[in-house]
């Protein structure tokens, strides 16, 4: 098969792609995102739904799209949906796609072409635009504060600002490409975080095992963002911050751990201000002394599971091909500031 992509084409042998879809309501957003795929002018692929629901929401929508489907009797999480999907891959990559995320016809097609380039692209980034203003931008890859605080690249700029494919720290699993001899490499998702920053953490383990992410600008896929949890639930927000520390306790040197309450004081100011004046994320949620109890149990979380992510954090050393000085130069260059992460 021939795809156009970049100044030429690229040719490669068919390869199976499976696209797993993890569904908590099902409903409208499903099925749009269903009948996007089939669209797709790329057909060598199948499509997996996992149902967390528990109550069977998604049964009629994959069987008429002609979906696997499995169900759980309650709600996983989306790691461990994810997980579950990548059970029944059998081909050389796995997308995830939201199911209020809905791709372009073309962008499986764009996504398998830049993979196929180079074996040591481990992760392909989708361009992501918000539904609700469909030439702007949601994400275009991840970028990261130095408190381990991640936030989409290019949130709200021009989607025409960022039409050239280049490397990314990782992509968001809203609607990303991973090369399943990666993930049987460095492991999969982390099903104990249960909701968010799932991709955070495997895209750093990833990164660190030497694996590249590239930015895949005609992979276009449009995202209602926050549908199923809400812009800024409590939720969300405890998850988050502990997740959050859970990626830094299991992939950050050890050596830059005694900087960060400062870095992340910072940027907790700057969030208690941003609400104050009534901007940024931070001034559509609760009160300042809500948040720091969640900060709170966030962090009690982490003390209390530690042995079980130093030992995570042990398996990862094994498998890294970079120093820990070399993946601190790597966070630096796609690094953002707090402002950044707390006033857009």
């Amino acid at each position: 098969m021939e795809l156009p992509y970049g100044r030429g084409s690229v040719q490669w042998s068919v390869t199976m792609v499976t696209v797993i879809i993890p569904t908590l309501e099902a409903g409208e957003n499903l099925e749009k995102c269903l009948a996007a795929l089939t669209a797709q002018t790329f057909t060598d692929f199948d499509t997996v739904v996992v149902d967390n629901s528990g109550r069977h929401l998604a049964r009629a929508l994959a069987q008429e799209a002609g979906a696997r489907l499995i169900e759980n009797p309650a709600n996983l999480g989306f790691g461990a949906a994810i997980n579950q999907g990548i059970d029944l891959a059998t081909g050389d990559f796995i997308c995830t796609l939201n199911d209020d995320a809905f791709p372009d016809p073309r962008w499986l097609e764009h996504l398998v072409a830049a993979a196929c380039r180079d074996p040591q692209t481990g992760m392909c980034a989708s361009q992501i635009r918000l539904t609700e203003a469909p030439d702007r931008l949601d994400s275009a890859g991840m970028e990261v504060y130095f408190d381990g605080t991640t936030k989409q690249r290019g949130r709200g700029a021009p989607a025409a600002a960022y039409d050239e494919a280049e490397e990314v720290l990782f992509p968001s699993a809203c609607a990303a490409l991973y090369r399943l001899a990666m993930l049987h490499c460095i492991g999969r998702f982390d099903a104990d975080f249960f909701l968010y920053c799932e991709d955070t953490d495997l895209g750093f383990r990833a990164r660190r095992a030497g694996f590249d992410c590239l930015y895949v600008p005609r992979a276009i896929v449009y995202h209602h963002y926050s549908g199923s949890a809400g812009r800024a639930s409590r939720t969300k927000a405890f998850y988050v911050e502990r997740n959050r520390l859970y990626t830094v306790v299991k992939n950050f040197p050890l050596w830059i751990w005694p900087l960060l309450p400062f870095f992340s004081l910072y940027r907790y100011g700057l969030h208690y201000w941003a609400a104050r004046t009534g901007r940024g994320l931070a001034s559509q949620s609760d009160p300042w002394w809500k948040l720091a109890i969640i900060v709170l149990s966030a962090n009690y979380q982490v003390v209390r599971n530690l042995p079980q992510l130093v030992a995570k954090r042990r398996r990862i050393a094994r498998a890294a091909a970079l120093t820990g000085w070399q993946f601190w130069r790597l966070l630096r260059r796609h690094a953002i500031s707090a402002r950044e992460v707390a006033l857009q």
